[in-house]
């Protein structure tokens, strides 16, 4: 384990030494690490035994830290004002992706239960944005975009949980009949992982902004008391049944909007810190722990289900969810196309492991293709894309019925992760790429 943990500390510190370099390359840390797990898992110099519980802790400590120091960055009072575009690709295009989801599955895969097949697209339907990093970052890309895609990917990993439990319960026979049962359950998992969440975020963010005010917190105490929130509105939801990373994002929200923007801006340094070194060790895990496993039961069929849901069974709910919007078709299409599959999937891939389905290892085979080609895939073209987009979106700007286009409508701008003071874009360059 020791050695483990030196080739691990090994890594981190290569891939800051040349991320500046390679982030020219369009290659990302998910890619760099992915990789180094299967490498090192197929030459044997890591052999990890690790249970499945105990990766799934990881993967939902590591989530709920990345989604609280996401919503940290949020301004509640103009998200108010800007929730359209968030609103029809959460409210529209979730519900879509998982239903036009399992209609590919299930044609791809006709051997697959109608429910097996729902289950493979609600694991796949929450985005990740930390793996199009590039896309939130690059300042040419209309800000009402960025936003739209970083409040879609805080929110949607949550709500796709009562989904994904239906479904996995129905594929396994053991659903409940009883629909107040489900009801109830929805409400307990979305209302109470809120409820618990701006309890957390607000008494938190309170006592944390007195105590500072007072001289009471010492240096870096409040960085640490803040991530700590995060481990909190997750430990707490659990127990309670509820839903933590509902609960996670919710408390970041509120904490940011109770201290204030400013307070804030220090305060979830060291959150945003551990989101990342944490999400680096998580898709280390994935890579040695599951993806040769993954590939060796591949075939062409699931190789196509994993394209399928990161092309048609994305691009298209967005597509529709932005009708009546009048939003240009390079808009639609880069919206469909970055929504990457990550952490989440993973998580709930892994729940999918715990469950006695027969199919259980072909349908996590699909789970982990489609992340390891989102990793890929949309590391390498996240930040092209986002240029081009950007591009096109400067070329537009010289139109004079350009205010008209809901991409130019105004929004007050929210902090984006890595970009703080004169030292920003060192770290981003050192860190994110």
């Amino acid at each position: 384990m020791a050695a483990t943990a030196a080739l691990f500390a090994l890594a981190i510190v290569g891939f800051a030494l040349i991320s500046g370099r390679v982030g020219r390359w369009n290659i990302t840390m998910p890619m760099v690490f992915v990789a180094l797990g299967a490498v090192t898992d197929a030459t044997g110099l890591v052999d990890l035994d690790v249970e499945i519980e105990g990766v799934a802790v990881i993967g939902e400590i590591t989530l709920a830290v990345i989604l609280f120091g996401d919503a940290v960055r949020i301004d509640l009072r103009a998200l108010r004002r800007d929730l359209g575009l968030p609103l029809r690709l959460l409210a529209i295009g979730l519900p879509l992706a998982v239903v036009l989801g399992a209609g590919v599955v299930s044609v791809l895969l006709p051997s697959l239960s109608i429910w097996e097949a729902a289950l493979v697209a609600a694991i796949l339907a929450p985005t990740d944005a930390a793996l199009g990093q590039a896309v939130v970052e690059e300042e040419s890309v209309p800000i009402r975009v960025r936003q739209g895609l970083n409040v879609e990917s805080g929110l949607n990993d949550g709500l796709a949980v009562p989904a994904v439990l239906l479904f996995m319960a129905l594929a396994s026979g053991e659903a409940e009949t009883d629909p107040g049962f489900w009801g109830e359950f929805v409400l307990r998992q979305v209302g109470l992982g809120a409820i618990i969440g701006l309890a957390v975020g607000g008494i938190g963010g309170w006592a944390i902004s007195r105590a500072g005010s007072r001289g009471w917190i010492e240096g870096i105490y409040g960085q640490l008391a803040t991530v700590s929130l995060a481990g909190l509105a997750l430990a707490t939801a659990l127990t309670a049944g509820a839903n933590g990373f509902i609960a996670a994002f919710v408390a970041g929200a509120t904490f940011g909007g109770v201290v204030g923007s400013e307070k804030a801006e220090s305060l979830d340094e060291y959150t945003e810190d551990t989101g990342r070194a944490l999400a680096m060790f998580a898709f280390f895990l994935f890579g040695n722990l599951f993806v040769l496993d993954a590939l060796s039961a591949t075939s062409v069929v699931i190789i196509a289900c994993a394209l399928a849901s990161l092309t048609v069974g994305r691009i298209v709910p967005v597509a529709l969810s932005l009708l009546g919007m009048g939003a240009a078709w390079p808009t639609t299409l880069f919206l469909g196309w970055f929504g990457p599959r990550g952490l989440a999937s993973i998580l709930f891939g892994l729940q999918l492991l715990e469950e006695d389905l027969a199919g259980a290892d072909e349908l996590f085979s699909i789970i982990a293709w489609t992340v390891v080609a989102s990793v890929f895939l949309h590391g390498a073209t996240a930040g092209w894309g986002a240029r081009r987009y950007g591009r096109w979106w400067a070329e537009m700007s010289t139109h004079e019925d350009m205010d008209d286009m809901p991409e130019s409508m105004p929004v007050a701008p929210q902090r984006i992760r890595w970009r703080r003071g004169p030292l920003g874009p060192a770290v981003s360059a050192i860190i994110d790429r």
